[in-house]
This record gives C-alpha cells, structure tokens and sequence, in this order.
C-alpha cells in the first residue's frame, strides 16, 4: 500500500493588522498532531478533509504528522515558526520511505520580522524547500492553496503540483483537496510528470471576485478552458491577499502540464494576460453603510445583507470597527443585527449581569483607534453561551469551533453578537445558539467579505458591500517592500 505524507502550517498573514499571533492563536483553531489530524478533520470540508477522502477513495495511506492553522493575524514568531516547521520535518523523516505528500497550505504566509534578520517573506516556499530537502526529488509533493495566495516562483519550483481553490466563498476546500489527491494517484499508475509554471500578474484583485456571479464566473471559465487543452493536467488563479506588505504579494495564475513546461508557460501567460486586460473589472465602489441603507430602503428587497469587508476577521481585522453598528444606531433600524463583534470586555460584563438584565455598555473600537470610536448601547442580555457550536456548511460543514464567552445583546430592535475570539460568519449556526435567527431579521450586518455568501445569500433579498473606517483601509496602508508595480496601486 503506498504511504503518504499527510500534514502542513495554514496562515493568512496581514503586515497591517495589530492582531498578534501567538501560540495561543494556533490552539483557537488549529493544533493538531498525529492521528488527532485524521480524527478532528474526517468528514469535514476542509482541505484534509478531502485528503482523508482521497486515501479512501484510492487505497493509500495517510501518514499524518503535524498541522497547524490560525485565524489571519500578524506575522507569526519566527521561533515559534521554526518550531513549527522543526515539528511537521520530524513527523516526515520519522515516517520513513513515502510515495506522496499532501500538505495543506495556505499561499500567503510570512513569518518573523519582516524588518530584521529572521524575515521570512514567503514561509510557503521556505516549507516546501525543507520538506523537498527530506523527501528528495522524486517524491511527489502536492499541496492545496487558498485562492487569496502570492504565489511565489519558489513555491512552484519546490511542488510537484499546487492546486488553489477556485470558489470564493471558498466552498470547495474539500474537492480540491480530493483533485490533489487524484492527480497523485495519476502520478504513480499513469506516468505523469508533471510540469509547473507561473504568470505573476501585475495587478491586486479587487472584491468582485465572487465566482457565482460575473465577472469572476467567466474567469473560472477560462481557467476551465485552458484546462482542456491537451496535455494540461490543472490550472488555478490567485487573486492574491494584498493585505501583506511582501515582495510577492500580488495576483497570478499558475498551470501544471504533463512534462511540457513551455506548454504550461504559454497556457499560464494567455490565462494571465485574459485577467489582467479585464483588470478593472475586478474592483467595484463600496459605500459607507449610511449610503447602502438608503439605496436598500429605497429598493424595498428584504432582509437586506450589509458586509463590511473592511473589518472581515477573515482578512485579519480585529473585529471591533464600529461604523456598521453605529449607522444602525443611529438611523433607528429595527429587527437587525450585527455578526459578530469581537469584544471580551463587553462580553465579560455581560456574562457578570446574566441573561435578562439591562446595561450600558461601550461596544467596540477598542483595539484601534482605526476601527472607529465604542458605541454606547444600554442593551438587554438576551441570551449568553460557551461559544461553542458546529458549522452548518457548505464551508466547513460538520466542523466544530469555539468563539469563547459570547453574548447576545439588544436595543430597541437591534441585536449585536458580542464574541471573545475573531470569527466571521460563514452560516447561522452560531447565532442560532444565542437565540438569534438571522433570518427572521430585515437588515443583517455581518463582518466578512464573500464567505458570508456561503450560508447567507440563497435567502437574502439583496446584499450591499459596504467599507466602513478599518485598519485596513486600503488608502493609508504604508506598502513598501512590493518587487513589481501593481493595479490599481501603480496607474498606468
């Protein structure tokens, strides 16, 4: 039977945000060693959840070694970095004699001082360049990426193949991870070798990027197309994750042949060149959420979703930003809520007054003065929890997680969800253990992106993108160690 290396360190690096990320990071998500990877991840959507599939699937068997994964946050330490790397090279050299290894990674990490001696600005071309050094050249080494990775020439120089999720919401993490595993089992029956190239694109994606709707729906198309052509054995597109201030960052796209890599140059260039001469179409106008209300009211199409993809927890934001709440307030809304805004301070006190007590509490913007001032609420604790709860899907679906001490607060028809760790909501099954039913409400303001999408618009009358005062403003983030101009940054 063959053996496969199963394992891998996932994060999403910001070099804007003040959310540190420490050891403590890793054990809110992800800290996982031995068969505990297989039996935490079994049957869930996630990339090793797919790898588990995969095995199934072809008869092999997994070999699992380490994984760990934390929210988006800072660069992690690089003590604690090496550590990790030091950890996950043990498990694979104690394995011995392997046939495969799948790892899961995420595509734009970084690690330590970004200003010192110990920068390491691509820690995904680092893992992969330790882990080749062990397996040798003629094992395969395939590994599955988010769709907002910088993908670097050494990362594609050190894998056999990478395989990025190409939905956004990023529904598809168990598939791909199950085509990483196919493309292997074609590697050892069929003779595959194959062939990887990279079209760096000058350009940061911009939001509209949602691969349901146009534009982003032909893009996948002629990923597609370019992936039926002969001898081509998958491509990907990377919108980047322009929140890191790396010499990489940026978008691209990337194409694996069977042993043709001038082939696999020219289909990713052609792919390339498609995206980067629709480049505006990538980018869209988002208002404050002042502005979105009215154009919602004046639409009439409920409930009515707002997404501040400005303080999205998934992109490393603090959580606290407190424009959306604010505009709420004031307006007068009533049946809305907020999800979910990160603040222990809020939540402690409401946990000491206990369900049915009123208070006044100052919400928010305490980690930044950038994420706007608190928002005095005298509110009613209509429900407290542990935080505890199992994602309903599609992302993440059978997952457990743990958002820690949490409270459900309302005042005068609006409800805000009060959190000690950053998350942001991928479905309702969260609120629904506050005795919260997004559903039920006519307007709805969530902290996220896209990934909302996931569990929220198959019910919602529309959906406004709104950007409200962040530390990830896109106008006063201070890039400078980019290696190449990029749009919109740069203007032609």
């Amino acid at each position: 039977m063959k053996r496969v290396i199963v394992g891998g360190i996932s994060h999403e690096t910001s070099t804007f945000t003040p959310v540190a990320t420490t050891l403590q990071s890793y054990h809110e998500r992800f800290l996982l060693r031995g068969n505990k990877i297989l039996d935490v991840l079994r049957g869930t959507n996630t990339p090793i959840g797919g790898f588990i599939d995969g095995a199934a699937k072809h008869g092999f068997e997994l070999i699992p070694t380490f994984f760990a994964e934390a929210h988006t946050s800072a660069p992690t330490p690089r003590p604690l970095f090496d550590s990790f790397v030091n950890e996950l090279l043990a498990g694979i050299e104690a394995a011995g004699s392997v046939d495969g290894v799948l790892l899961e990674l995420h595509g734009s990490m970084c690690a330590g001082d970004l200003d010192g001696p110990d920068a390491v600005p691509d820690a995904e071309g680092h893992i992969l360049t330790e882990i080749r050094r062990i397996v040798g050249p003629e094992v395969p080494i395939l590994a599955e990426l988010d769709i907002h990775s910088n993908v670097t020439p050494l990362m594609v120089e050190m894998a056999d193949v990478l395989i990025g999720r190409r939905s956004y919401p990023e529904i598809d993490m168990a598939e791909r991870a199950r085509e990483c595993a196919d493309v292997l089992v074609r590697i050892w029956h069929e003779g595959l070798r194959p062939t990887m190239a990279l079209h760096q694109i000058p350009m940061v994606w911009g939001m509209n990027q949602v691969t349901a709707h146009s534009p982003m729906r032909e893009a996948i198309a002629e990923l597609q197309r370019i992936e039926a052509q002969p001898g081509v054995i998958c491509g990907s597109i990377a919108t980047c994750y322009f929140l890191a201030d790396v010499p990489d960052m940026g978008s691209s796209v990337y194409v694996v042949t069977d042993n043709d890599r001038a082939a696999a140059q020219r289909s990713a260039d052609e792919l390339g060149q498609w995206c980067y001469e629709r480049r505006a179409d990538w980018h869209f106008h988002m208002p404050p959420t002042r502005e979105a209300l009215a154009q919602a009211q004046a639409a009439g199409r409920f409930p009515v979703i707002f997404a501040d993809m400005r303080d999205n927890t998934g992109g490393g934001s603090p959580g606290d930003s407190t424009g959306m709440l604010r505009a709420f307030v004031e307006v007068g809304l009533r049946d809305a809520c907020v999800l979910n805004i990160t603040d222990p301070d809020a939540v402690r006190q409401c946990q000491a007054a206990g369900v049915g007590a009123t208070l006044t509490l100052d919400i928010g913007g305490k980690s930044s003065r950038l994420q706007g001032e608190p928002v005095r609420m005298i509110a009613r604790v209509v429900a407290l929890s542990d935080g505890k709860f199992r994602y309903d899907g599609p992302m993440f679906a059978g997952l457990e997680n743990n958002l820690g001490p949490s409270a459900h607060i309302e005042q005068d028809g609006i409800h805000v969800l009060l959190t000690t760790l950053r998350e942001q909501p991928f479905d309702t099954a969260f609120a629904r253990t506050l005795q919260l039913d997004p559903r039920q409400m006519r307007y709805i303001g969530v902290k996220s992106a896209a990934h909302f999408r996931a569990g929220f618009e198959s019910w919602a009358g529309a959906i406004h993108v709104v950007s409200e005062p962040s530390v990830h403003n896109l106008g006063h983030l201070p890039f400078k160690r980019l290696n190449r101009r990029l749009y919109p940054f740069h203007q032609e």
